[in-house]
C-alpha cells in the first residue's frame, strides 16, 4: 500500500488561482474523501494528483516518490470516472483486460487478473455481455474491474455514483466500502455528497473556494465542526446557523444548533416557532418554522408529531450540543 503526501500544492488558470497552498497526507490503505460544493477545486485537485493537471506551486507524493512532474502512466494510479467511458463493442471481458492489453501483459495473465477482478466485483456471470445489456450500476462495477486489474498504488474516484439513481447509489456505497476492506487499498475519492462522505470514508477533506476547511474522520467533523461552513456542510439536515443579536448573546459570532439536537416541547423552550411545513419522511419528521427574530429553523423528530402548519411550538436545544464560533 502506498499513502499520498500534497505539500503546498497550487494550480492557477492565468490570473486565477483555483487551488491555494494544500497541504495534506493519505496514510497507506485510508479511504479519503474530498467533499465541498461545485466549484471549490477537488476535481481540479484530483486531476492534479493524476497527473492530469500540471501543478502551479508545491510538491506530490506517493509511495515516498515524487510525481510531481511524472507523466499518468508512471504515478501507479489507477482512475474511475463520472462517466463509464466502456468501449460498447467490447465484452466486460475484454473492457476490464483492455489496459493490460495495451501494455502487452500475456494473455493468460490477463485472463487470471480479469477473473480475479469479476469475482472480487460479482461480474462473473456478464463477463461476455456488451455494456449495453448491463444496469448503471453493473457497468460502473466494469470501470472499477478496469482500475482494479492495474493492481494501482492508489485509486482515484471523481463522482463515480453522480449518475446512478438514488438506490442504486445506496448499493454502490456499500460495494465500494466493502471493496475498499477486502482490499486494503489507498483511495481518494471525489464527491458533493456529503452523505457519501459521511458513511464511506476514514478521513474526509472538506475544501471551500480550493483551500481546505477541515480534515478529520467523519464523526468528528460532524461533532466538532471548525467553521460555519463545515457545519452548514456536514450532516442532513444541515445546521441551523445564526449571526446577528443571538450569536452576540451568545458570545459569539456564528451560533449553531442541528435539528437532531433540537427537542419540540409543548410549554416553555428558548424559542417559540411557527410550524411552515411537516416533512414526513416515515419514522422521522422535518419541522420546518419560522422563529421571531432568527427566521427559519429546522428540527429533526418523530415521524408521529402531530404539528401541522400555522401550530405554534416550544424548540429547547440539548444541553452540550450547541455550537459557537468565533469568526
Amino acid at each position: 500500500m502506498s499513502g499520498l503526501i500534497l505539500a503546498g500544492v497550487e494550480k492557477a488558470f492565468g490570473a486565477v488561482q483555483v487551488i491555494k497552498g494544500i497541504d495534506l497526507t493519505v496514510n497507506p490503505g485510508e479511504f479519503c474523501v474530498f467533499v465541498g460544493p461545485s466549484g471549490c477545486g477537488k476535481s481540479t485537485l484530483l486531476r492534479m494528483i493524476a497527473g492530469l493537471e500540471g501543478v502551479s506551486a508545491g510538491a506530490i507524493s506517493i509511495g515516498g516518490t515524487d510525481v510531481t512532474w511524472a507523466e499518468p502512466s508512471e504515478r501507479g494510479i489507477a482512475m474511475v470516472f463520472q462517466s463509464y467511458a466502456l468501449y460498447p463493442h467490447m465484452s466486460v471481458r475484454d473492457n476490464i483486460g483492455f489496459g493490460l492489453s495495451l501494455a502487452r501483459v500475456p494473455k493468460d495473465q490477463i485472463a487470471e487478473k480479469v477473473n480475479q477482478a469479476a469475482e472480487l466485483l460479482q461480474l462473473t456471470a456478464l463477463l461476455d455481455r456488451k455494456p449495453k445489456a448491463l444496469s448503471g450500476g453493473q457497468r460502473q462495477r466494469v470501470a472499477i474491474g478496469r482500475a482494479i486489474v492495474r493492481d494501482p498504488a492508489v485509486f482515484l474516484f471523481d463522482e463515480p455514483l453522480s449518475n446512478l439513481d438514488a438506490s442504486l447509489r445506496a448499493q454502490m456505497r456499500l460495494e465500494l466500502t466493502d471493496l475498499h476492506a477486502r482490499l486494503g487499498a489507498t483511495m481518494i475519492y471525489v464527491t458533493h455528497d456529503q452523505v457519501e462522505a459521511m458513511t464511506m470514508a476514514d478521513k474526509i477533506v472538506v475544501l471551500n473556494a480550493g483551500r481546505i476547511e477541515q480534515v478529520g474522520r467523519p464523526m468528528d467533523l460532524y461533532r466538532a465542526p471548525a467553521t460555519p461552513f463545515v457545519a452548514g456542510f456536514i450532516g442532513s439536515p444541515r445546521m441551523n446557523l445564526y449571526t446577528g443579536e443571538l450569536a452576540r448573546a451568545e458570545g459569539c459570532v456564528t451560533y449553531g444548533i442541528r435539528p437532531e439536537h433540537l427537542t419540540l416541547v409543548a410549554q416553555g423552550g428558548k424559542w417559540q416557532g411557527t410550524v411552515r411545513f411537516v416533512e414526513r419522511l416515515g419514522p422521522d419528521a422535518m419541522v420546518h418554522l419560522h422563529v421571531a427574530g432568527l427566521g427559519d429553523m429546522t428540527v429533526r423528530t418523530s415521524g408521529e408529531i402531530a404539528l401541522s402548519t400555522g401550530d405554534e411550538t416550544g424548540i429547547m436545544p440539548q444541553e452540550g450540543r450547541e455550537h459557537r464560533f468565533a469568526d
